[in-house]
């Protein structure tokens, strides 16, 4: 990194803090701290949900996803559409009629405080563990990367967030996303034109994109059954329309995003903007990483993207066995690049026919290289993080873009990574605050609530913090991320839908049916029964079915009648 590089990475993240504490400060009451005084206008709502969702995970692992595994991903977000519209039509008229500052005031007005509780301190935990993910992930990455200490890096990103979020609350994150939603849509149409002008000079877009069909990298649509592929059109369709209907309908961190938006109306355009630009957005992500991967069909790459697993290796008794695997591919890559070449360039389709398989070929051979790889960094050190998905942006960016656009696109790293962690962290205050704090200790004065919600939300801070400097690397941490929340969600969920619909189910049948559903979920996780995403579907449906089935059982004393 040049001298540039910092100026522009500093510069952007020193802005950001400092507008957001400047714009937002003199919160008088809760509802302009927690709430932002009501005065979000819907393109406000709209990027602010987007970069809550949007962290640093997002664009430092959604590229590796696409350059290993192709463009399939995307069928992930295909529930968010419909997803949006259901809260549009169900979720926020209810909640501002209700009036409420955190999702789940509603539930106990429908069932009980317990059931509140429950469900809050549900997403206390899923929600505090990931905010700690967002921290953690752009830092273990660049610390691994450019050198810089993992601990620091921590730290140094915790505060920077809790300086705004703690000062200016929901309007401070609200005006601070609008901002580094802006570095960040900037920041990805440059690495992608950079991209395609690195490509050789006969090979444009429609060539690479032939390339990258070539090698299995634009299958997007997946229509089939098969329960151990984790995306496919229905699991995108019922799975991730259960996860998204339960992230942006009940978790705090998104609810937090649109309650604070003038009207009903405001709020409702807010999310049709996000069911809107969503899939396009991750679409295009996925492209980046995909035109990376044809970057490389042209260009050197390592064997293994995380320079930390090659130091290990290539400091052991096994650098010999990895220098001559080093060897092999540079041979190969030789192979591809003429094969590659002349594919671009060729006319007839059945040649091309026959050069697709020869191309299949070499780049199986290199999947084997890659995969030998790291059975030796796993000799050399059997605790090394041996999936590199999450390093192969980063690798490219601080490799090959030119000085100036390397801070920029840090920048966007840690722009996103600060958006998602100060909405989790203003949610998580919010949350402790409102629904336990002040259900518990009620008739103290507006100011004695902003105070106690600061404190709250930098208790929580720190707690993200602690959360990142003890985490480890996932498989992918996207990955990751998405199954914390889908262990929660669906039961979550399960219990909002009970309360919008199912009439007759009262609150001792949906807590006790929310605890045993909680633990069925956590086991069929961790035994691995069913991919992920459909741990959201089993949530649901299981506390529903559970609720109802018990509420028939359960004696109809007073106690249990709606009055």
């Amino acid at each position: 990194m040049g001298t540039i590089d910092w100026i522009i990475l500093i510069g952007t993240l020193v802005f950001i803090v400092g507008y957001g504490t400047y714009k937002s400060r003199g919160n008088k009451n809760v509802s302009e701290y927690l709430k932002g005084g009501n005065s979000s206008k819907w393109w406000t709502i709209g990027l602010s949900v987007m970069a809550t969702q949007a962290s640093a995970i997002t664009f430092l692992s959604t590229p590796g996803q696409a350059f290993h595994d192709g463009m399939g991903f995307v069928q992930f977000y295909f529930g968010l559409p419909l997803a949006m519209v259901i809260i549009c039509l169900v979720f926020i008229p209810l909640y501002h009629k209700m009036n409420v500052f955190t999702a789940y005031e509603f539930l106990e007005s429908r069932f009980d405080r317990k059931t509140r509780s429950l469900t809050a301190f549900f997403f206390l935990v899923q929600r505090g563990l990931a905010a700690g993910i967002t921290i953690f992930a752009p830092a273990i990455i660049l610390s691994a990367v450019l050198g810089w200490n993992l601990i620091y890096l921590n730290i140094i990103i915790g505060i920077l967030v809790v300086i705004y979020t703690v000062s200016g609350g929901t309007k401070a994150v609200n005006i601070t996303q609008k901002q580094q939603m802006a570095i960040i849509f900037g920041g990805l149409i440059i690495a992608f034109l950079i991209i395609l002008n690195f490509l050789p000079l006969d090979v444009g877009f429609d060539n690479a994109l032939e390339i990258a069909g070539a090698n299995g990298k634009m299958e997007i649509l997946d229509f089939s059954f098969d329960l151990e592929n984790r995306y496919t059109v229905w699991t995108g369709l019922l799975g991730g329309t259960f996860l998204m209907l339960s992230y942006f309908g009940t978790d705090q961190s998104q609810v937090q995003r649109y309650i604070s938006g003038r009207s009903v109306r405001e709020s409702q355009m807010g999310l049709i903007m996000n069911g809107v630009l969503k899939v396009p957005l991750q679409f295009f992500i996925l492209l980046i990483g995909v035109m990376v991967f044809v970057f490389y069909q042209f260009n050197s790459s390592p064997l293994n993207f995380n320079p930390a697993a090659e130091a290990d290796v290539l400091n052991s008794a096994y650098a010999e066995e990895y220098r001559d695997l080093q060897t092999e591919k540079q041979l190969l890559e030789s192979e591809i690049y003429t094969l590659q070449s002349d594919f671009s360039r060729e006319t007839n389709s059945d040649v091309k026919e026959s050069m697709i398989e020869q191309m299949q070929l070499l780049n199986q051979s290199e999947t084997a290289l890659r995969e030998s790889s790291k059975a030796l960094i796993l000799k050399a050190n059997p605790e090394a993080e041996t999936n590199d998905k999450d390093y192969v942006f980063i690798h490219f960016i601080l490799n090959n873009l030119p000085m100036g656009l390397i801070g920029l696109l840090l920048a966007v790293i840690l722009s996103a990574a600060m958006s998602s962690t100060a909405a989790e962290l203003n949610a998580l205050g919010s949350t402790t605050a409102i629904d336990f704090y002040k259900r518990n200790w009620e008739g103290r004065s507006e100011r004695h609530y902003v105070r106690i919600s600061k404190w709250f939300t930098l208790m929580w801070g720190i707690i993200a913090i602690l959360v990142a400097c003890v985490a480890n690397l996932f498989d992918n941490l996207i990955q990751l991320v998405n199954i914390i929340g889908s262990i929660f969600y669906g039961n979550i969920l399960g219990v909002f839908l009970l309360a919008f619909f199912i009439k007759f189910v009262k609150s001792r049948a949906t807590f006790i049916s929310a605890i045993i559903t909680q633990i069925v979920v956590g086991v069929v996780w961790y035994v691995d029964i069913l991919p992920y995403l459909w741990l959201n579907a089993l949530g649901c449906i299981l506390v529903m079915v559970l609720a109802m089935i018990l509420q028939t059982i359960f004696p109809k004393t007073k106690e249990y009648i709606e009055t």
